[in-house]
């Protein structure tokens, strides 16, 4: 498919993208909403928190959230989405990586940006253990990275009940974005990734101190450092360019067959070159890539009376071509019978 180039307008006074990506997070309202959680067990004998938005009402479609990096299911971009699908006839399955819901996994194991098989683990006990007949995916930055993945890599296996995806400012090129996030203008965001990940892995190295130490974390500066001394050794990856290599979404993206939104911004500073993939999306059908002149780092600020921005419109946009579809087909049956 042709390569899109969004109409999408920013506000104003907010073409900077650093104020799109920290407006958001710092200054936007969180929805008030109220999860349940389920705890599945996994294949590995780790455990992973999901948490769900449910209608009274029988609901055909669920929509799965994958969060981005140190986040989790209540963080503002997550928990927007959610609510903004909840209302709009969706239940909602927000997925917390190992690690990220409040309690520490099992496992020495950590989540990783690759983390496609949790994913797969979770699409199955939808599958096995609730009825729903349209399952849709989002991926917020690392999140759309695994939902990318995990289509590329089950291909004509996916699950049939899943109809559509959306990814969303996905760093598809892991070297490519750590190589970004290295970079002068980014050393406020890495400051903050590296803090919430040095309290896991003192958390890690209590839990492992045979394994785990966190010692000479202060040395640490980057996602190339994290990665070699914790990501690449605790996941079994030789280095961190092995664990780049093989975590990245972007070899996948030619053997998609679901029908799938990517949305990123031409000002992202989060991601390079490599992370827009034009070519893959000119020679596969299944991929819509969306690029906008504004946005930074999954921001896409709009400013409007239904506080829904971009972003989220075109979730709704994608998702809901199929939805309504699906919605008069059963009740064109349910006539006919």
């Amino acid at each position: 498919m042709p390569v899109i180039y969004s109409k999408y307008q920013a506000p104003l006074l907010f073409k900077n993208p650093h104020l799109h990506t920290i407006i958001p997070y710092l200054l936007r309202a969180r929805p008030k909403i109220k999860y349940s959680r389920t705890r599945i067990n996994t294949k590995d004998n780790d455990f992973l928190d999901l948490d769900f938005l449910k209608h009274k009402e029988k609901n055909n479609s669920l929509a799965i959230i994958c969060h981005g990096l140190e986040s989790n299911s209540e963080t503002g971009t997550e928990a927007s989405i959610a609510k903004i699908l909840f209302d709009h006839s969706y239940d909602i399955l927000a997925m917390n990586y190992r690690g990220c819901s409040g309690k520490t996994n099992k496992l020495i194991k950590t989540y990783h940006s690759g983390k496609s098989e949790d994913l797969k683990e979770v699409i199955d006990y939808v599958s096995n253990n609730y009825k729903y007949e349209n399952i849709y995916l989002i991926g917020i930055s690392i999140g759309g990275n695994i939902v990318l993945k995990y289509l590329g890599e089950e291909s004509s296996l996916v699950n049939p009940k899943i109809k559509r995806a959306v990814a969303l400012s996905s760093p598809i090129d892991l070297a490519c974005s750590a190589e970004q996030m290295a970079k002068e203008k980014n050393y406020i965001y890495m400051k903050r990734f590296l803090l919430n990940l040095y309290r896991k892995m003192k958390i890690k190295a209590q839990k492992f101190p045979e394994k785990v130490s966190v010692q000479d974390f202060h040395r640490i500066k980057n996602f190339h450092d994290f990665d070699e001394k914790y990501t690449a050794p605790l996941n079994g990856f030789k280095s961190a360019e092995d664990y780049w290599a093989k975590a990245s979404s972007k070899p996948y993206l030619s053997s998609i067959k679901t029908p799938t939104l990517m949305l990123s911004s031409e000002d992202d500073t989060f991601l390079g070159k490599n992370c827009y993939p034009t070519n893959e999306a000119m020679d596969n059908k299944n991929l819509f890539l969306e690029i906008t002149k504004h946005g930074g780092h999954v921001g896409f600020m709009d400013f409007n009376k239904e506080n829904i921005y971009y972003h989220e419109r075109r979730i709704l946009e994608f998702f809901n071509q199929v939805k309504y579809k699906e919605e008069e087909c059963t009740a064109s049956h349910q006539t006919k019978s």
